[in-house]
């Protein structure tokens, strides 16, 4: 397998955009990527990979890349005759693109790909649209079989399953039940799930392009609307709208390319993907099985990694996979960011994007956005929000749902360009 470099990577503003499109979207975060790159238009690019949980919501249920790209091969933006796979895996459809676009290039057959992910959730005045593009993320053929889980789940959690309980989605009813019977388990308080969503608020009031720009104090947080107990609206990721992308190219693509362009490449060390199941409460969940695969794919360890993106769907998780990526002990991911080790200027930030939880959540956009925000700090680029600690990176990206895993997982681990 060849070595694969980040040469660009964008990220638009997310949140409520009722008045653009997909194709605005889509426009949006291409264009931004190939300004990153200093292209004016996307002719090196050989082939792409498109992430998109609900435009068949929308009415469009195929082609949906090619359709959101028409316009920009018209006026020659995109090259013509391009393959452009689709791509779709819940919350990990903008990772697995990705996935795609780096096997591309590390197998020899792509020199340059493009991994780009877009994604509309908030229907003005129509709630039962957007409950539609979540419900897709769990098995709707056999609904049976995950109540069965839940309702056992949650009687050893101490907290009943109770389906779109709070006017939530049921997702953000099974990450509660999870993070009730983590508290049961290992003492795990409700504090400690406030101070990381405080946290990442905090951060997420440093990016230009997070859905909340606003602090929330730990207090605030446990004092905020009941979503689903123990998780407050604060700890919980909101409904929205955005596109990212990034394009990668091989070693040997780089090599021709301009010096402005090389000294700003961000290798991609590993790329991993695994799959859920119906597991039991205590057993570990998929993004070890990932984490692991990519600790030894790069040759790395958790010692290694400097700042993480996570998929805090909820500020719960936050705390989980801090556990399941090799951070800290089964347990141990409460006092650690109780700790602030993972606040800006700690021994490993994590989400300094905002995180889910500020930043935003459009479904099918959100992995590239976490890679747009590592490539940013990779390159000492990132404002305000930069930390000090910056050479290696992993982003994890968990979609869907079966029992209490996720049905998807991506890690990625990410390493800064030489010249810094």
């Amino acid at each position: 397998m060849r070595d694969v470099y980040v040469i660009a990577t964008s990220c638009t503003a997310f949140g409520k955009r009722p008045e653009d499109g997909f194709k605005d979207l889509a426009r949006e975060a291409y264009l931004e990527c190939l300004a990153d790159a200093g292209w004016e238009d996307g002719a090196p690019i050989e082939q792409a990979w498109f992430g998109n949980c609900g435009m068949g919501t929308f009415g469009q249920r195929n082609i949906r890349g090619q359709v959101c790209f028409t316009p920009l091969v018209r006026e020659g933006l995109f090259p013509e005759r391009v393959p452009m796979i689709n791509v779709e895996g819940g919350c990990a459809t903008a990772s697995m693109a990705f996935h795609g676009a780096w096997k591309d290039v590390a197998s020899g057959d792509m020199e340059v790909a493009l991994a780009i992910g877009v994604e509309k959730t908030f229907v003005p005045d129509d709630p039962a649209r957007t409950l539609e593009i979540f419900e897709g993320g769990i098995d709707q053929l056999d609904p049976g079989d995950w109540h069965a889980y839940y309702r056992a789940r949650g009687e050893e959690a101490g907290k009943p399953f109770e389906p779109n309980g709070g006017g939530g989605t049921v997702f953000m009813n099974t990450y509660a039940m999870q993070a009730a019977w983590h508290m049961r388990r290992h003492g795990t308080t409700r504090e400690q799930i406030a101070v990381a969503a405080s946290k990442s608020h905090g951060h997420g009031a440093l990016n230009p392009k997070a859905q909340y720009r606003f602090e929330v104090s730990v207090e605030a947080a446990l004092a905020d609307r009941e979503v689903s107990w123990p998780i407050t609206r604060a700890m919980a990721a909101p409904v929205g709208d955005g596109a990212a992308a990034a394009i990668l190219v091989s070693g040997d693509a780089l090599a021709r390319m301009p010096e402005a362009v090389r000294r700003r490449a961000v290798k991609v060390r590993a790329s991993v993907l695994s799959g859920g199941k119906y597991r039991a409460a205590d057993e570990p969940g998929l993004s070890r099985v990932a984490a692991r695969k990519a600790y030894d794919r790069a040759g790395l360890g958790p010692a290694d990694v400097d700042l993480l993106e996570v998929h805090d769907a909820t500020s719960f998780c936050e705390i989980f996979q801090l556990e399941m990526l090799g951070f800290a002990e089964d347990g141990g991911g409460g006092p650690l960011v109780e700790s602030g080790a993972t606040a800006l200027g700690g021994r490993l930030p994590v989400n300094l994007s905002g995180g889910l939880v500020s930043k935003g959540h459009p479904v099918g956009a959100t992995g590239l956005s976490m890679i747009h925000e590592l490539a940013l700090q990779l390159r000492g680029e990132a404002g305000a929000r930069q930390t000090e600690r910056a050479r290696i990176a992993l982003a994890e990206n968990g979609g869907g749902v079966i029992g209490f895993d996720e049905a998807a997982c991506s890690v990625i681990l990410l390493e800064a360009p030489e010249t810094r």
